[in-house]
């Protein structure tokens, strides 16, 4: 037992968890390309590597689902609601920041 669940229940969430963030993750690529532009996108891409806390949330389940619904909350209520574009939020996640 892992976690109090049976090994193979446990790798059953794993992989419906994977499946999901590849899911949501393909719609969001596709709503933000639809929006933007995929030309676009590619010209105004950064450099910005994910963190290695994103990479190891794939072995646990249904952790890089939520993080890709965080960022699609960020893009509403934080972009979006206050009046910047995709384009903006593209670059917002693409981007290093410097610190001024």
């Amino acid at each position: 037992m892992i976690a109090g669940m049976n090994e193979q229940d446990l790798i059953a969430y794993l992989i419906f968890g994977l499946i999901l963030n590849f899911l949501f993750s393909i719609l969001f690529g596709i709503y933000l390309s639809k929006n933007i532009g995929m030309q676009e996108m590619i010209e105004s891409k950064g450099d910005k590597e994910q963190s290695l806390l994103v990479s190891l949330s794939l072995l646990i389940p249904y952790a890089k689902m939520m993080i890709t619904l965080y960022r699609v909350a960020i893009l509403q209520l934080y972009f979006l609601n206050k009046g910047h574009t995709h384009k903006e939020f593209w670059v917002y996640m693409t981007h290093e920041r410097t610190k001024s």
